[in-house]
């Protein structure tokens, strides 16, 4: 499932992320790419342990707990600490696929990336390039949203980033080890989730809404795995 999750952050939020950035000393992104990954990555990253990540990627977790179409659509367990990156003079990263097992640095924590996710800092019109290309059973997919959305898609996904010929792409990035590990199973979740949701204010007292809610939860409680 590719998700459009809007206005995670607002623009005061976003505002501050650029300042703190704009000051902050970047590193060769490749420090964490895999192997193969390494090949194609061509970017700047903040390092993992930067208090300014820290910090960022804090109120970006704290946003997420209270964005409703998030927890709909990933239905988190875990959450990689949020990374930050910036592509800017042709920079790019070629076709790769996520590292299935990610290790907190410093920690002996381990997330399984289940769902990948990109949560754009830049203005589109701030740059050129920079579309996030998801191939999935339909095509490539081609994604560039405005500053404070994010997207969310399979971490199995071939994805790459074009190249930035003008101005900087700057992102957050990172994974999330979901309750229900495929997202076959997640996306029935999501549309069942979403139906309940339009036939709850349609129709508040119909009987059909505690049934569907209890369908919904009996599918959770086969499919999830909450520890």
């Amino acid at each position: 499932m590719l998700l459009h999750v809007p206005n995670v952050l607002t623009a005061e939020q976003v505002a501050e992320c650029r300042r703190q950035l704009d000051a902050a000393d970047w590193i060769d992104g490749r420090v964490t790419a895999g192997h193969q990954s390494a090949k194609a990555k061509d970017n700047a990253q903040l390092p993992e342990d930067s208090p300014v990540a820290r910090q960022l990627g804090q109120m970006i977790l704290s946003a997420l707990e209270r964005n409703p179409l998030f927890l709909a659509g990933a239905l988190p367990l875990k959450i990689f600490p949020p990374l930050f990156n910036r592509y800017a003079g042709g920079q790019s990263f070629g076709n790769h696929v996520d590292n299935a097992i990610r290790q907190v640095r410093n920690t002996p924590h381990r997330v399984r990336t289940d769902i990948s996710a990109t949560l754009f800092l830049a203005s589109p019109s701030e740059y050129d390039g920079g579309e996030l290309m998801i191939d999935d059973t339909y095509g490539s997919h081609s994604v560039k949203l405005p500053a404070g959305d994010l997207v969310l898609y399979p971490s199995t996904s071939l994805h790459r980033v074009q190249p930035v010929t003008r101005g900087a792409r700057l992102a957050s990035f990172f994974w999330i080890q979901s309750m229900v590990r495929d997202d076959g199973e997640r996306t029935l979740l999501f549309d069942l989730d979403l139906a309940i949701q339009r036939l709850g204010g349609d129709a508040p007292d119909h009987p059909s809404v505690v049934q569907l809610t209890g369908i919904y939860h009996n599918l959770l409680r086969r499919w999830a795995d909450a520890s």
